[in-house]
């Protein structure tokens, strides 16, 4: 068991042993002695330490942190240390009425509390906060460095234990801590949660429970205190011993507590660490794993206790620094946000949340807890991106593997990657590379501080900062194109996107930012202290964030093509927003005005469908955007700022993160390998009273695959001649092709004749338990493995082995599959690469080396305009024709499913000779499925990577659970006729 959940174990006992005792049973903290210092030695020694929380590391400085108050050293009364007069609530206390008698619930901001205050703080606080002062000015002097504030907490309601010498109680519940160090941070505090038992430091963290941090700068409390009229803290000398004036008082029913709980802020800080996996993997690799992808060469496959883990969690802690923010602070990392930004983390209020009735817990519809598990959150520890980028600079290119990961950090790790950039120009003048090492450094003897922070960064993926700090359009690009935080991005641009121009510019995430103390978002007339408070970021309305664009940017992907160290040309990899810009769907609209065509008919950006903002019925979304500390909605407390500036307001259109595709392969795997990826699996701040978050982008994708892909129907079954026919028609449902994004993704078709006991007498599209393409035989069909089972050459390259795009199926060897496939310039070299150069080398999937498309049957989205409309509107955006024309369909023949203002489908016949049955068929099935995956893209990383990321990736696909799943058999099915019988039966 982990050390966080045997700790409360010990506290549980203790409590229980202590409440069995008459004398104090109504108080279980009592000890019935004094606990304080007992050491002055050890005390004196600690004192200037404990002072100075950024003068150590974090790890060193919470162990000599925790020597401190273990030992009681903060209770020293003699050293000018002083109390609370007493144990005191922090919110009311109420009792109700049930068939089995009276119980109480508690409803405090923390557990009841008796605060002590360090000297320094003390001080400040008659100072600055007498009885008098409750309404007074704001702009005090500030508290100064090295003041401490350790708030003990006890059981509720504090009426049990008021009566007892506060150095007689052990606080049960553990204490909030507080240290000011206004040189570490921009807030001026160190925070954290200390508990006299089952308490350990967070360096080394724990990749059994990669926790948040229960101690460091930028911690979620600010999510209250930055409530406080100035300095962060509701301190009032009314509460100190032998001050005048009374402290607030609460109601309180002292009822007996009905079950006793865990305090809220307790579960945020102490998870529970036995039930991290939310799914059960298998224990050792899949059999048919190991028979599809032998890779002979491996040696020593990896194991549970070998394969290397990425750094957890835990880490990714950067904070605002001191004083206002500026480049070097132009990005911080999630857990920045997550305490306001996340639902349920005042413990009191729980907007942005929607009762699940299943399970009786709540779905959390915020923007960090719907961010973080989705594709973009998980993106820094993607392990088939990591897999895909060791095969790009072991084997594809190897002598630009600087190029090649600067340009995909560039998006996957795009945190790290621009605040490496912005300091490497503020110390040396200079852009420089970012690669995959330092993802991996985390904090610690011997690492440098910035290097930490870049990796936690890269690890945090595309998040929240990423986005709120984009500026698009003219005015804003001039206006921020010249600051230092930009430079490396216009060498991006210049190195990705050399002839474009406008928007195309910031194709590939080659997009500017503003300020770092500004921070952009959608809705008009934001509340700005709470956050300027925070982290010295104001925020502000920007029309932008709810344009297209911003996904845009970094969803067309254009890269150089790179041929034995030379750049030959620049193609696209990924065209997800010009396929919906010249579709229905398009809004017509960009950050410098309308496009060429105006809004389609079925007109819709990007962030209706992947962040909605509507229920069910349609109506907009309402809901506040944070959990604070509020003054209307909170129980009272002292020097808070005006609820004009903290009280917030329900907003119409509140949008969830979701930011989901059908990527549930990798959705299954951070569910099932916490502990692999680094992850924790609750969220933070809603804990126990929440479903984990990851089930719930789980569930969104499942969603997404039923209804809002592709709808799939079966036209009449019926004998034409010597066979049996029907037609499958599939209209896809998204404002984009189907699929979409990275080019390897794809879907195909299964067709089954089936006989009255629902046997399959014949089919197309059939799959091995791990979704490769069979025959009837279970023979794999060609072009579903590249290579040999152990590596050592490709599978006829030269002849680009693949299923073409089909009108009519007649054998089971045939199978209908819907996807993007390209090649490598020829060995020779390229005569042309580009969107309309006919493919001459080999199937590849290196996003770098794209000279050629020699299949695109995707489906098209409904109203794909014309070929003259795509260029005019490309032009617009500042892209050349190939954009117009790489969007287009390859290898499709005269397909008129794919003509230029279709309606989004694609017909399919299936002509299935009777001689080939052997039975009496009574009806057909048809079923679409999903890869986001295939086996050609595992097995081509497989047989041109080793090292790290490569053994995580197989010992994860190999371990991988998918059996009772919607992806079962590595195939998520996303549409399914049912059984429609054959005509006459």
């Amino acid at each position: 068991m982990a050390t966080s959940t045997r700790g409360l174990s010990i506290i549980a006992g203790l409590l229980a042993m202590l409440a069995t005792q008459a004398v104090r049973a109504d108080c279980p903290a009592d000890m019935g002695r004094p606990l304080t210092p007992q050491d002055p030695a050890l005390c004196a020694a600690l004192a200037p330490i404990v002072r100075h929380p950024g003068a150590l590391p974090l790890g060193d400085y919470e162990s000599k942190l925790g020597d401190y108050l273990r030992a009681f050293c903060h209770r020293d009364e003699a050293s000018g240390w002083v109390r609370d007069k007493t144990v005191r609530d922090t919110g009311p206390y109420t009792s109700t009425l049930t068939a089995s008698g009276w119980s109480g619930s508690y409803h405090g901001t923390h557990a009841p509390v008796v605060i002590w205050y360090s000297p320094e703080a003390a001080d400040w606080i008659r100072a600055h906060r007498g009885a008098e002062d409750v309404a007074g000015d704001a702009d005090t002097e500030p508290m100064p460095d090295g003041a401490i504030i350790v708030k003990e907490m006890y059981p509720a309601p504090a009426e049990r234990c008021a009566a007892v010498e506060p150095t007689h109680l052990l606080p049960t519940s553990g204490a909030a801590v507080m240290v000011r160090d206004t040189g570490a941070s921009h807030d001026g505090w160190f925070w954290g949660w200390f508990g006299w038992s089952g308490w350990d430091p967070d360096w080394p963290a724990a990749a059994s429970e990669n926790r948040l941090p229960y101690m460091g700068f930028g911690q979620y409390c600010v999510n209250c205190h930055a409530s406080a009229r100035d300095n962060l803290t509701f301190s009032s000398a009314r509460n100190l011993e032998g001050e005048p004036g009374t402290p607030l008082v609460f109601l309180s029913q002292n009822e007996p507590v009905a079950a006793p709980a865990v305090p809220h802020h307790a579960e945020v800080v102490l998870p529970d660490a036995d039930g991290l996996r939310l799914g059960q993997p298998h224990d050792r690799y899949d059999t048919a794993f190991l028979a599809a992808y032998m890779v002979t060469y491996l040696t020593g496959k990896p194991t549970w206790d070998s394969v290397a883990p990425m750094p957890s969690e835990t880490y990714d802690n950067v904070w605002m620094g001191a004083g206002r923010p500026a480049g070097h602070d132009q990005y911080v990392t999630a857990d920045q946000c997550l305490g306001c930004h996340d639902a349920g983390s005042t413990g009191l209020h729980f907007d942005m949340t929607a009762f699940d009735p299943a399970s009786g817990k709540l779905w959390n519809h915020s923007p960090f807890a719907t961010w973080r598990t989705s594709p973009m959150g998980l993106a820094g520890r993607d392990p088939f991106f990591f897999a895909q980028l060791a095969s790009e600079v072991q084997s594809f290119h190897p002598d630009q593997a600087d190029l090649v990961q600067d340009t995909c950090f560039g998006c996957h790790g795009i945190l790290g990657e621009r605040q490496a950039d912005i300091d490497s120009v503020a110390a040396t003048g200079d852009c420089r590379p970012f690669t995959r090492d330092e993802v991996e450094a985390i904090p610690g003897h011997g690492t440098d501080d910035k290097a930490a922070n870049y990796g936690a960064l890269a690890r945090d993926g595309i998040s929240c900062a990423a986005c709120h700090h984009m500026v698009l359009g003219e005015a804003a690009t001039a206006a921020n194109a010249d600051d230092p935080r930009n430079t490396c991005v216009l060498q991006r641009q210049a190195l990705l996107n050399p002839d474009e121009t406008g928007f195309a510019k910031t194709f590939t995430g080659s997009f500017l930012v503003g300020p770092a103390d500004e921070l952009y978002g959608p809705f008009e007339k934001p509340l700005t202290a709470p956050m300027e408070t925070a982290l010295g970021i104001i925020p502000q309305h920007s029309g932008v964030m709810l344009e297209s664009e911003v996904c845009g940017t970094c969803h067309t992907v254009h890269l150089p093509v790179l041929f034995k160290g030379d750049t030959v040309a620049h193609i696209y990899e990924q065209t997800t927003y010009p396929e919906w810009a010249f579709s229905a769907y398009r809004t017509g609209t960009s950050p410098d005005g309308p496009l060429p065509e105006g809004p389609g008919d079925l007109a819709e950006s990007c962030q209706g469908c992947h962040m909605p903002s509507t229920e069910a019925d349609g109506t907009p979304t309402l809901s506040k955007i944070a959990s604070i500390q509020e003054y209307s909605n909170f129980p009272q407390a002292e020097f808070t700022k005006p609820p004009a500036e903290i009280d917030l307001p329900v907003r119409e259109g509140f949008a969830r993160h979701t930011l989901v595709g059908l990527n549930v392969f990798l959705i299954k795997i951070a569910q099932q390998f916490p502990e692999v990826l680094g992850i924790r699996t609750q969220d933070p701040m809603l804990v126990s009273k929440g479903v984990d978050p990851l089930l719930y982008t789980e569930q969104q994708m499942l969603e997404q695959a039923a209804t809002q892909s592709v709808k799939l129907t079966v036209g009449p079954v019926a004998r034409a001649g010597s066979a049996l026919q029907a037609t499958v028609t599939l209209e896809n449902l998204t404002g984009h092709k189907f699929p979409s994004g990275v080019g390897f993704r794809r879907a195909f078709l299964t067709f089954e004749v089936l006989d009255s006991l629902g046997n399959v007498l014949w089919a197309s599209g059939r799959t091995d338990a791990t979704g490769r393409l069979v025959d009837a035989a279970g023979q794999t069909l060609p072009g579903e493995l590249w290579w040999k089972a152990d590596c050592s050459a490709r599978i006829e390259p030269d002849k680009r082995l693949h299923q073409p795009h089909y009108q009519t199926i007649t054998a089971e060897t045939e199978a209908q599959i819907y996807q993007e496939l390209v090649s490598t310039p020829p060995e020779e070299g390229p005569a042309m690469c580009g969107a309309e150069a006919a493919p001459a080398g080999h199937l590849t999937t290196s996003f770098l080396s794209i000279c050629a498309e020699v299949k695109d049957n995707r489906l098209l989205p409904k109203g794909f305009l014309p070929l003259k409309q795509r260029q005019a509107i490309a032009k617009a955006l500042g892209a050349d024709k190939d954009l117009a024309v790489d969007v287009g369909s390859t290898a499709v023949g005269d397909d008129p499913d794919y003509r230029p203002l279709g309606d989004g489908k694609d017909s399919l016949t299936y002509a299935v000779p009777l001689a080939d049955l052997k039975g009496a068929p009574v009806g057909v099935r048809a079923r679409l499925y999903y890869q986001a995956t295939p086996p050609f893209f595992l097995q081509d990383r497989f047989c041109t990577a080793e090292g790290t990321d490569r053994d995580r990736l197989y010992f994860l696909a190999g371990h991988l659970n998918l059996e009772g799943t919607q992806a079962e058999g590595w195939k998520l099915l996303v549409g399914d006729s049912g059984v429609v019988k054959f005509a006459g039966q």
